[in-house]
């Protein structure tokens, strides 16, 4: 999973807001239904010691709609230079919340994320083409673009001064000229877009045509969805639902391949690490490709922000099972290590929430994330990773076993 849409968290001392809210609207209340939400949320942000602007700021975006159908959820970060990250859940959180704190609480929007996927649905007929966002449900979310093809001689219909035959040959030649004029929009948005999927969809000789004339980059990515198009006459409904499988399918494959590549790395002690000092260390050389957390870190954390809005705990739950440990951290989000001594000549240096101060990193090298079903791997401390590049100084899984190297990850008191 991509996690560059918290890159603007980075270089922002805080405090944060941290919201977690139930963006679904009944057919019968509508929009007020988030808004009854975000009221008792506000009160608890001003109870913590939230500031006017963040609230003011936070009241502006939750008062944009969705525009999603159905449930779903919506996490909001703010600090007191405005909202820094508005992204719309796949699910419901599981607890509503707002949590002001000097770090925000990020395992649940990861993991809520970790269900999105950036897709570019294309429907296409033979003069051109829509191109839109979808959602986790497989609807369109936000303005759809048009695309014109430069031919506009695409009927066979024939006439008294012209031959069918020469009509049928124009119609022909048109329809491969906007196929290849579509597949090069198509080549262009994903060179600087970089959707993980696009769906095709609508005329099924247009399809084809626009299929074979792909670009490798666009072509490698490119799933052809049935049942759309550009008229008035698709069934919205059942299509969704094949837009919505199709990203379940490519959701599935996309988790499982990086497994399957942490574990094979794990099983040869190389390409892959675990535990929480290992993972750090990479992290601060740059080698960590995908950062992979259990999804019971995830679901420790939803429990730990359940017992702090019920006032069972004073801590909200902000790293699940690492909530425990701390990792430091200093000015560049690379400058990690479980030890003050390996960051000595930095500059200043600060402790954070190992949950933290590991998204902080993997979000400064470009990194993914993925979450772990429990069972699907083996993971130290409920982390791993991996890696770009293997090298002599990267930890080696048996020595770090036999080393006691966790012992360097202090433990919050």
């Amino acid at each position: 999973m991509k996690i560059d849409w918290l890159k603007p968290l980075v270089g922002h001392p805080g405090p944060f807001a941290t919201v977690y809210l139930d963006a679904t609207r009944s057919v019968e209340a509508g929009d007020k239904d988030v808004a009854n939400r975000w009221r008792s949320v506000r009160r608890s942000l001003a109870k913590q010691g939230a500031t006017d602007t963040v609230l003011s700021d936070l009241d502006a975006s939750v008062d944009r709609p969705t525009w999603v159908h159905g449930p779903h959820g919506r996490v909001l970060i703010a600090d007191d230079e405005g909202v820094l990250v508005d992204r719309v859940l796949r699910e419901p959180p599981p607890v509503m919340a707002g949590v002001w704190h000097r770090v925000p609480s990020l395992l649940q929007a990861a993991r809520s994320a970790d269900e999105e996927v950036d897709a570019l649905c294309v429907a296409i007929d033979r003069s051109g083409a829509d191109f839109f966002a979808v959602g986790s449900d497989g609807r369109p979310v936000g303005e759809k673009e048009t695309f014109e093809g430069p031919d506009d001689e695409i009927s066979k219909t024939s006439s008294t001064s012209t031959k069918r035959s020469v009509i049928e040959s124009r119609a022909e030649d048109s329809w491969h000229r906007n196929a290849e004029a579509v597949a090069g929009e198509i080549d262009r948005r994903v060179a600087e877009r970089r959707p993980e999927i696009v769906l095709i969809t609508g005329d099924v000789r247009a399809v084809h045509m626009v299929r074979d004339a792909l670009g490798q980059q666009a072509a490698q990515v490119t799933v052809e969805v049935p049942g759309g198009g550009r008229d008035d006459g698709v069934h919205v409904g059942p299509f969704a639902e094949s837009v919505a499988d199709a990203l379940d399918s490519f959701r599935e494959r996309r988790r499982e391949q990086v497994l399957a590549e942490l574990r094979e790395g794990l099983g040869r002690e190389a390409g892959a690490v675990t535990s929480i000092g290992d993972v750090a260390q990479v992290l601060a050389r740059g080698q960590v490709k995908q950062l992979v957390l259990s999804e019971e870190l995830a679901d420790d954390a939803a429990r730990a922000l359940h017992a702090w809005v019920d006032g069972s705990v004073e801590e909200p739950g902000l790293g699940g099972l690492l909530n425990g440990f701390q990792l430091f951290v200093g000015p560049d989000p690379m400058h990690i290590a479980a030890s003050r001594a390996e960051l000595e000549g930095v500059g200043e240096f600060e402790e954070l929430p190992a949950a933290t101060a590991l998204l902080r990193a993997a979000i400064g090298q470009d990194a993914g994330l993925v979450f772990a079903p429990e069972g699907s791997v083996e993971l130290r401390d409920g982390v791993g990773a991996t890696l770009r590049w293997h090298d002599g100084g990267t930890p080696h899984e048996s020595a770090a076993t036999m080393s006691g190297d966790d012992g360097r990850v202090s433990a919050a008191h």
